[in-house]
């Protein structure tokens, strides 16, 4: 699936004040992976500084500890 083609402004994303292209947590869950950018909206809890994910992500009625 390639996801850029499939984008519903928003649904998966919206646009800032600043016009840039801000992707909500309902992308990241179905793109599902974190990038490791601190996305504003990710589920993953990626923090930058530790280099580890501070959440369990609730997807398809499984947990998953990331």
């Amino acid at each position: 699936m390639n996801f850029d083609k499939d984008l519903v402004e928003n649904v998966d994303f919206y646009y800032n004040e600043l016009g840039y292209r801000i992707f909500t947590e309902a992308y990241h869950l179905k793109r599902g992976y974190c990038c490791k950018s601190e996305c504003k909206h990710c589920p993953y809890g990626y923090d930058k500084k530790t280099d580890t994910f501070k959440k369990i992500v609730k997807n398809n009625n499984i947990n998953h500890k990331k």
